[in-house]
């Protein structure tokens, strides 16, 4: 698995007050934009090409990051409309041209997963999509999801208030065959709210493994400035 396929066309909304004028993975982490923390950990994992699926502001990603990045291939894709996270896959994959199993990464999240476990357990697993996940007890946020004791997804969407769940880590193992239906879904299509929830009515086969690695959602301000300190190593040396 070489390519990565980023969701990062969110406008950002409750960032706003941290960042404003900036699409949310160009938002300054310890010096340096969020999405190239984000890409440097993924290229050490083997990633070669990353397919960027933008809306707001995008040609600030564009200027920033050019055609390439550290060895690796950077391609665009950006909604002339807002299509939701789900949308903005189906895009990227028709325009992309991806046929063979590929990553996808929540834009504004970094997961410290280990991709050959991912790959692996989806293997195992024959499965069509493939969630990291963690553990989280945080109220009233993150999507949880029920897991049997062999790794398949039986319910999304569980009470945000169940203590000790586990959630979405945002980083997704996809094989494409998984796409080429939209099950009846049309105009702005959430991942976790539409898309997912009726691949799984349809009988999909969803499969979650656990990752202890460091885990931060930089959609809110409070989690934004903690990312300062947490990700202070991670991208410091990065060149382009």
């Amino acid at each position: 698995m070489t390519t990565a396929i980023v969701l990062a066309g969110g406008l950002g909304t409750r960032l706003r007050s941290e960042v404003a004028d900036l699409p949310k993975p160009m938002a300054p982490i310890a010096g340096r934009p969020f999405l190239e923390h984000q890409l440097n950990y993924w290229i050490a994992q083997g990633v070669r090409r990353f397919v960027l699926s933008i809306g707001y502001l995008p040609q600030t990603i564009v200027d920033h990051f050019g055609a390439a990045y550290k060895g690796a291939a950077l391609e665009y894709v950006i909604e002339k409309t807002p299509m939701g996270t789900g949308g903005g896959l189906l895009l990227a994959v028709e325009q992309s041209g991806i046929d063979e199993p590929f990553l996808a990464l929540n834009g504004d999240t970094y997961f410290a997963a280990d991709l050959s476990v991912l790959k692996d357990f989806a293997a195992a697993h024959d499965a069509d999509w493939c969630f990291s996940l963690f553990r989280t007890s945080e109220p009233g946020r993150y999507m949880g999801m029920e897991v049997s004791g062999h790794g398949m997804i039986t319910a999304l969407q569980t009470d945000t208030a169940q203590r000790d769940r586990f959630a979405n880590g945002g980083v997704y193992w996809i094989e494409p065959r998984m796409l080429k239906e939209r099950y009846g879904l049309t105009g702005k299509i959430s991942l976790e709210d539409d898309f997912l929830p009726a691949a799984l009515r349809a009988g999909k086969r969803l499969c979650g493994v656990e990752f202890p690695g460091t885990f931060i959602d930089i959609g809110v301000p409070a989690d934004y400035r903690r990312a300062q300190t947490l990700l202070a190593g991670t991208g410091q040396q990065s060149t382009i």
